[in-house]
């Protein structure tokens, strides 16, 4: 008879060329003995390749078990993978088999990009890192793709955003598993926040992706010079020489987004910059962005990046004497 498999067989995959920093974390969270709890993890590295494996920084590795390994795992981790490589089919089949016996599939970071190809997240939520996130929503259509949380639970599958949420979703799982009370525990060892709030939408460096379109580069330009004025798409558009179905058409092509939508984000993107630079009032903020009012300012704030701006700026704002260090 199959042995049933308990989550708390927990195996993580390591490959060549692997990112260290994603991996250490399920080492950190699952594979430290942690002698004050009567039970915890049993933790395993899992290698897809024979031999020593290259890490990034020049470091290598050798894991004590194949990837044949996993399939006994209740719970196994991808801890990254880079977004424009297919992982092997036999790694997908492995995934799968073990998915049906009643194991849980957990990616950090980039790490969606492997559970993606075994249709298991088809229909259902999943993140990855925000730079990642139109490349997973592209490749997997069948996926609904939350860009702007730090995790997301789906039960069996999860996924993390980008690198350091890796450790939000793991204190998740251990809260599953363990409780509340012993996810506190391990979140003071590892002298982080038990629950962060806010999502990764407020590490994203730009309103919208880069764009090549000279158009959009010009007008991009004078609104980033305008941006305390009064902007409707009227104005835009005369400003770009166009209609204002013209512009509305032509930055749902480009940009994927509305002209008043791209406007908000360009005002969010000088707001947090003078949260993080400044020492400016909210109110001042607020106006020197186009946003009129503090309230508006955090209507936006809450609305786009899931956050304060005084919350925004205790995290994000550059200490004086400190900055470039």
């Amino acid at each position: 008879m199959t042995r049933a498999l308990s989550p708390l067989d927990v195996a993580a995959l390591a490959y060549d060329g692997m990112a260290i920093f994603e991996l250490a974390i399920a080492v950190e969270l699952f594979g430290l003995p942690r002698p004050e709890f009567s039970e915890w993890y049993r933790f395993k590295v899992c290698a897809l390749e024979l031999g020593a494996l290259r890490a990034t920084g020049g470091l290598t590795l050798t894991a004590q078990h194949g990837i044949e390994a996993l399939a006994r795992a209740g719970t196994i981790v991808i801890p990254s993978w880079p977004a424009d490589a297919a992982p092997p089919e036999s790694l997908v089949r492995i995934l799968r088999r073990a998915h049906a016996r009643g194991a849980r599939l957990v990616s950090i970071c980039s790490g969606a990009f492997v559970i993606a190809p075994t249709g298991l997240l088809d229909g259902r939520r999943a993140t990855t890192h925000w730079r990642y996130a139109s490349k997973l929503a592209q490749m997997y259509p069948a996926i609904t793709v939350e860009p702007d949380v730090l995790y997301v639970d789906e039960g069996d599958v999860l996924t993390s955003a980008g690198s350091a949420a890796g450790i939000d979703l793991c204190l998740h799982i251990v809260r599953k598993d363990f409780g509340e009370h012993i996810a506190n525990q391990v979140a003071r060892r590892l002298v982080v926040y038990p629950h962060r709030e806010g999502g990764q939408a407020q590490f994203v460096d730009r309103a919208v992706p880069k764009e090549d379109s000279p158009w959009l580069a010009a007008l991009q330009q004078w609104t980033e010079e305008h941006l305390a004025e009064d902007l409707p798409v009227e104005r835009l558009a005369k400003q770009a020489a166009m209609s204002k179905r013209t512009l509305s058409r032509r930055f749902a092509e480009r940009a994927g987004t509305s002209p008043v939508e791209w406007v908000i984000g360009l005002r969010l993107t000088r707001a947090r910059q003078l949260l993080e630079r400044t020492t400016r009032g909210i109110d001042e903020v607020a106006a020197e962005c186009g946003f009129g009012s503090a309230p508006a300012l955090r209507h936006h704030f809450r609305e786009r990046l899931e956050t304060s701006p005084a919350a925004y700026r205790s995290h994000f704002r550059m200490k004086h004497g400190r900055a470039g260090r």
